[in-house]
């Protein structure tokens, strides 16, 4: 059966039918600018109704409560005019994707992580649907575009979103989405959609004037968190994942949800089950972000799969030394990376000093599959004090040996834009909210933030530079790295046993600073200590494959001038 819009201002031939929960109020109406105004009939489970006869895709309207507040619609569509503004009707057949799903397989995904404001000068949906092609060519098979809905002012990471069911103005709106989701799909590539369920952004979030959206028996990181023991939230949130997988609405293969550990459901039958079974029926994926290193997610929720940020953190620590924050999680990082690369993730019951506490939860039975990792991603480049990537962290060969580990590792990888070709440009975290004093929170809290990491001059959030500095610039494109980058994948997509994602099939350890990752007959030597040093390899015969550079092979001994990454072959 085809999803078709059940909340929001949904369009027809002959008008409009308006629908929205608002138990807080005893009358509501829509107000079509420049016609009419429309009185809403409210039923027993608070859901205002009406229809507009005439009214069509394109008019503007507000709701209007009895006390003469006029208010966006939350389950809009678009917001020309910003996130205080009036809801424009939108008719979502009309310009939903005509192409079909990519039907990239799971175990087959290679994620490119993009920022739509940064990923082009434009900082459009259209722009970047032109470089869909240069993804395919650098061999990932899905894009996966941070979250669009609808934020106060132009620029922001997309997590302040306070409009759901709608795309951000600046990028082009949801016709624009559409025909970037067409561009992924003519070249292969399956399109994600990273959404956000644990919370609203502080500026233009009106669904608590309408209905008791929140609750205090919870809290997050954001405040009181989303009340889904309510069906009318439940429906809310089901409804906003259709709205982007269905072929009929956003057409996306799959959703990325934030922070699902900020995501509180007491019921019997959890929102995030509820979730994967409606995107499932779509033909769809659903991916969360996660620090819970819980199985639960993928054997009692049915989510395809878990960020598993271990891997990243020991190699983060290898590459740089750093111990401020959760990076003192992975100090000696050497034996933490082995243990995720072989079991999923390092912290699997063990106390977590970060935490205090035991956490997580053994995942190896798991086919890695279930599992995304990287190197650098939006989060730990932009959630350092000045955004550095790791080519600003460490040397050329640190960066080829990251590079080798997440490419050959049997889970799923997953890289930030530019990171193929090496970027330097940093990403910073920038936000455009119209309120001074919440504008000058912003800028005390990021102050704040990083006591822990020892991080001094932080740039300014709400400057338009910062914004500029992070966006990338493809004429300083590192053409051996894309080489490198794209040799990694090419091998991950072609050698057979590349192709077996069970954890039983690798088998990793150290020796000291150097990484020894093996897959069957293929081998992967990884040197992470700056200084010159040697690894001894497994008994056989060994020749290389892919060398980064600076290695020497002699007998049972690969020798490395300094970081650097090399991958044999047995036989």
């Amino acid at each position: 059966m085809t999803w078709k819009p059940w909340l929001g201002a949904v369009p027809d031939a002959a008008g409009t039918h308006f629908r929205v929960w608002a138990p807080k109020v005893d009358a509501l109406a829509a107000n079509v600018l420049g016609g009419p105004t429309v009185p809403l009939r409210r039923d027993a489970e608070g859901y205002f109704t009406g229809r507009a006869d005439g009214v069509r895709s394109g008019a503007r309207y507000f709701y209007r409560f009895p006390d003469g507040r006029e208010r966006p619609d939350p389950a809009s569509l678009l917001q020309p005019q910003g996130v205080h503004g009036p809801s424009e009707i939108v008719d979502l057949a009309e310009i939903a994707p005509r192409s079909a799903r990519a039907r990239v397989p799971l175990e087959k995904l290679v994620f490119c992580e993009i920022h739509l404001g940064t990923y082009t000068v434009e900082g459009t949906a259209d722009a970047a649907a032109r470089y869909m092609p240069e993804l395919a060519e650098a061999l990932y098979t899905a894009v996966e575009v941070m979250p669009v809905a609808a934020f106060a002012g132009p620029r922001n990471w997309g997590y302040d979103g306070v409009a759901p069911f709608a795309a951000q103005v600046d990028y082009g709106g949801p016709a624009a989405l559409a025909r970037l989701v067409d561009a992924a799909h003519a070249v292969g590539l399956s399109a994600f959609l990273d959404v956000v369920y644990n919370h609203l952004g502080p500026e233009g979030a009106y669904l608590g004037e309408y209905g008791p959206y929140f609750t205090s028996r919870h809290k997050t990181p954001w405040g009181d968190a989303l009340d889904f023991s309510l069906p009318p939230v439940r429906r809310y949130f089901v409804e906003n994942a259709l709205r982007w997988v269905s072929r009929a609405a956003g057409g996306f293969d799959g959703l990325r949800l934030d922070a699902i550990h900020g995501i509180y459901d007491d019921s019997p039958r959890h929102i995030l089950q509820e979730i994967a079974e409606v995107v499932h029926a779509e033909g769809a994926l659903v991916i969360a972000e996660s620090d819970l290193n819980d199985v639960k997610l993928v054997e009692r929720y049915h989510l395809d799969g878990s960020w598993a940020d271990d891997l990243h953190h020991a190699i983060h620590v290898a590459l740089t030394g750093e111990s401020q924050g959760y990076y003192a999680d992975f100090q000696d990082p050497m034996p933490k990376m082995v243990a995720a690369i072989e079991r999923g993730w390092f912290y699997e019951g063990q106390h977590k000093p970060s935490f205090g506490r035991k956490h997580g939860t053994p995942a190896a039975h798991l086919r890695a599959r279930h599992f995304v990792v990287c190197a650098q991603n939006h989060d730990q480049i932009g959630n350092r004090a000045r955004g550095e990537r790791l080519t600003e962290l460490t040397d050329v060969g640190g960066v080829r040996a990251a590079a080798a580990v997440v490419a050959l590792q049997p889970a799923l990888p997953l890289y930030f834009q530019g990171e193929e070709w090496a970027a330097r440009e940093p990403f910073q975290y920038f936000v455009s909210h119209t309120d001074p004093a919440l504008v000058e929170a912003v800028r005390k809290g990021r102050q704040e933030e990083f006591k822990g990491f020892a991080w001094s001059d932080v740039p300014d959030p709400f400057g338009e530079e910062t914004f500029r500095r992070s966006r990338i610039d493809r004429s300083r494109k590192d053409e051996e790295a894309l080489r490198w980058h794209r040799a990694l994948l090419r091998l991950r997509r072609d050698h057979p046993v590349l192709q077996n994602d069970s954890r039983q099939g690798v088998r990793a350890s150290a020796q000291g600073k150097t990484l020894l990752m093996r897959r069957g007959p293929l081998l992967v030597v990884a040197a992470f200590d700056p200084k010159p040093s040697e690894a001894k390899l497994p008994e056989g015969r060994w020749r290389p494959l892919l060398d980064s550079g600076g290695s020497e092979l002699r007998g049972d001994r690969l020798r490395f001038q300094g970081r650097g990454a090399v991958v044999l072959e047995h036989g």
